[in-house]
């Protein structure tokens, strides 16, 4: 609705009002010579309250027209003074609430109002022939300050209203904006999981593969069974690719194996069978992280053995667990490969290591080493210690 239909209505209200006190007050006079309809005065008055009444809606949009409601009686104050000319103070009364309801800051009305208040005064006082211009200003003070204190009262609701929207309106975009996050943190967590894997299991397809076929012609049954282990890691690869889509389609997956410290020994022994020289070494003391440790530090094993296999082929590598004090220090390193690997380097494996590091406030540390080959190194809090 605009605005100059929302001052339509108490337009209307207001010219009803003033018209149908203009018509009673023949019959509630009680002796005082109010002007009849027969006569001038009432029409000038009533032109008047129409007049008044038009001002009034548009004085939402334009503060300015209350001069307008103020100024109109001096006509018939002027032209045809009568006692019904107290009928003329409705107009200024409405117009007044208006202004002051939608008028912002207040500070703005403040010219208007004395204006407002100068004309009414004025008009009082012509009307009454000069007489008691004190008396005609503390009136037009009553007339014109009335409507300010309601009016202040439901403007200061419907601003308390606003900000309750508003506050609601910036809850509901900061809730979207978490759950924006929440979903883009996933989405980065769920592309880790699905690099992890693929690298895993396709480093050792590669590896398996490449060793199929110089043992397809010097020993049959070797490659059969290196064929049997490349069928075996297709698979679980696949498997894996299925768990982690069903996690976003279906929720948890209740018989995913637990991914801990100890089922490092598990990604060493699938090394070994896949023909890579891994060597594990555990003097950790029975140290167990927590549960979201124990995950970085077997997807650190898992991606660096796949990096191992990648950019070092052949290499001799060896996994390190160990307890130093209140930390689980994890340590993979390769030695220097006689072949050049075919991975490009680039990727996000050792960033997804170190922010993983990061979360359950480990560290992560890697480069070249002197014998030039290459070291990850990993070291995460111990939570608690065996019973």
């Amino acid at each position: 609705m605009t605005t100059t239909r929302r001052g339509l209505v108490p337009g209307l209200g207001c010219a009803v009002v003033a018209v149908g006190l203009l018509a009673l007050l023949p019959l509630v006079a009680d002796g005082e010579p109010v002007p009849g309809i027969e006569e001038r005065a009432w029409w000038f008055l009533l032109a008047t309250v129409l007049v008044q009444s038009a001002a009034v809606v548009g004085s939402q949009r334009r503060p300015e027209l209350l001069l307008v409601v103020a100024a109109v009686p001096l006509l018939p104050a002027v032209a045809a003074p009568s006692a019904g000319f107290s009928v003329t103070a409705v107009g200024v009364l409405v117009g007044t609430f208006l202004v002051v309801l939608h008028l912002r800051p207040l500070s703005r009305a403040a010219l208007v109002l004395a204006a407002a208040v100068l004309l009414v005064g004025l008009g009082q006082a012509v009307n009454d022939g000069g007489a008691a211009p004190v008396a005609a200003l503390l009136q037009a003070l009553v007339v014109v300050g009335l409507p300010v204190l309601p009016a202040l009262v439901v403007a200061t609701q419907r601003e308390a209203r606003e900000a309750r929207r508003q506050e609601v309106l910036a809850l509901r975009r900061e809730q979207e904006a978490l759950a924006a996050a929440v979903a883009a943190r996933e989405r980065t967590a769920m592309s880790r999981e699905l690099h992890d894997i693929a690298a895993h299991h396709m480093s050792g397809i590669a590896v398996m593969a490449a060793a199929l076929g110089r043992l397809v012609e010097t020993d049959p049954d070797a490659a059969k069974r290196s064929a049997a282990l490349l069928r075996d890691q297709s698979r679980a690869v696949l498997d894996d690719l299925r768990r982690v889509v069903g996690l976003l389609r279906d929720g948890p997956d209740a018989d995913r194996p637990t991914e801990t410290v100890g089922a490092v020994a598990g990604l060493v022994a699938a090394r070994r069978e896949a023909g890579a020289d891994v060597d594990l070494v555990r003097s950790d003391d029975g140290a167990v992280p927590g549960p979201l440790a124990q995950l970085v530090v077997y997807r650190m094993v898992q991606e660096s053995l796949a990096n191992a296999a990648s950019h070092a082929p052949g290499a001799p590598c060896s996994v390190t667990v160990a307890r130093h004090g209140d930390r689980l220090s994890v340590t993979v390193t390769n030695d220097p490969s006689d072949d050049v690997g075919r991975a490009s380097g680039g990727g996000f494996g050792l960033v997804g290591m170190a922010e993983r590091a990061r979360l359950v406030g480990g560290t992560l540390a890697y480069g070249p080493i002197p014998s030039g080959g290459w070291e990850v190194r990993l070291t995460v809090p111990v939570e608690e210690d065996p019973a």
